[in-house]
């Protein structure tokens, strides 16, 4: 597939400040860059610190960084502040993810700029939304465990935190998706606004079907290890060789059509399985006995006859494996990312398409105040200015 043009992109002359670190922040930044909008990164002179995480964060600051500018200034120096604040002035958005009052301290917060320009839409990357919780610090982790999604996910008494960064990504989603309606609302009143999104109740969201399920019920549902499923035959079966497989058969129909692959009219005709509920009743011997058809069959035999007659499966795939996906890499679903180094590598591309294009790296991944002497030149600083700037490390240039 071919990417869309920068001209062409939704957000094209709409200019982002970026004060930012870690994923929530820069995901709503990277969400508003590849959607065509300028996102100006603003980094300590010795850069983000994602850029230098080890383990399960090598990957944070290439994978919520791309398209953007950088430029590197001491932001605890007043000249720095004095230029950030030029640079907000030409802004339409702003982004931050700190502490709570961190904003403030340096007269960053919504009320000082919105003095200066009142078009600004500011959107803040939290812990928590107004309210007993909103000083606390907070993490993924942390919500996830507050939230109900971590008893969710483990095996009960054993509370495990989803695999990935979930509330962080999905909160600079809401973010972002926040970003667009207030600059949608300017647009007729051509006054900007105060966006904020928060890690907890992002999570709160991510509950609320369970929620609901005890509001509905009255019984508290159960971690997914331990839960009753809604479905008969909805497991991972292990297959000849140990090849594991997720298999669903969701509606009669579908149960059908399994029994006459696995060639075991037997369990169709079996009375005590006739309906969905029926074998749900059924499952402590009924998966057991598919799994002992399956465990004899090959995964890659019956992968296309499930695909063609509309059984839902899926292998089940360590992330480093997703490179050689055949649908990723057909589909255009891995952009090329070149990093600061010039090298390049295959990255996951935001989950939709426009008018069947989808949105792809622009540019390679910024160096540390890469941008910092071009963006202060178009603010009107002279060579000299910027020059002697640099040399008192108020900021630095590439």
């Amino acid at each position: 597939m071919n990417s869309v043009s920068s001209q062409a992109l939704p957000l094209a002359g709409i200019r982002v400040v970026e004060l930012s670190h870690m994923v929530m922040g820069p995901t709503c930044g990277m969400i508003l860059a590849d959607l065509g909008a300028e996102v100006i990164k603003v980094e300590p002179l010795t850069g983000d610190k994602t850029r230098e995480l080890l383990g399960a964060g090598a990957g944070f600051f290439r994978t919520f960084n791309r398209n953007k500018k950088s430029i590197s200034v001491d932001i605890k120096d007043k000249q720095a502040i004095d230029a950030v604040l030029k640079l907000v002035d030409s802004a339409d958005v702003f982004v931050e993810n700190f502490k709570p009052g961190r904003m403030a301290s340096l007269g960053l917060d919504y009320d000082s700029l919105k003095a200066r320009n009142p078009g600004l839409i500011y959107v803040s990357h939290k812990g928590f939304l107004q309210g007993p919780y909103e000083k606390r610090l907070a993490l993924d982790e942390v919500v996830q465990m507050m939230a109900g999604l971590a008893y969710m996910t483990g095996p009960v008494g054993r509370p495990l935190r989803a695999g990935t960064s979930v509330n962080d990504i999905m909160g600079g989603m809401f973010g972002a998706l926040g970003v667009l309606a207030a600059l949608f609302q300017r647009n007729s009143t051509g006054q900007g606004k105060e966006i904020q999104s928060a890690l907890f109740e992002n999570c709160v969201l991510l509950s609320a079907q369970h929620m609901q399920q005890y509001a509905v019920t009255g019984v508290a549902a159960n971690p997914m290890p331990e839960r009753i499923s809604a479905w008969g035959i909805y497991d991972t079966f292990e297959l000849a060789g140990g090849r594991l497989m997720f298999i669903a058969a969701t509606g009669d129909a579908p149960w059908k059509e399994l029994c006459e692959i696995l060639q075991r009219p037997d369990l169709y005709l079996d009375p005590r399985l006739k309906t969905n509920n029926d074998r749900v009743l059924a499952r402590d011997w009924l998966i057991p006995e598919l799994g002992a058809t399956l465990k004899s069959m090959e995964a890659e035999s019956l992968a296309p006859i499930f695909e063609a007659r509309q059984i839902p499966f899926a292998y089940i795939t360590k992330p480093e494996e997703l490179f050689d996906d055949p649908h990723l890499q057909q589909s255009g679903g891995l952009g090329r990312q070149v990093l600061e180094d010039g090298s390049e590598t295959p990255m996951p591309l935001l989950p939709i398409s426009m008018d069947g294009q989808r949105l792809q790296p622009r540019q390679p991944i910024a160096r540390i105040g890469e941008h910092t002497e071009s963006v202060l030149r178009d603010l009107g600083y002279e060579a000299a200015e910027i020059a002697r700037l640099a040399a008192a490390g108020v900021l630095k240039v590439v």
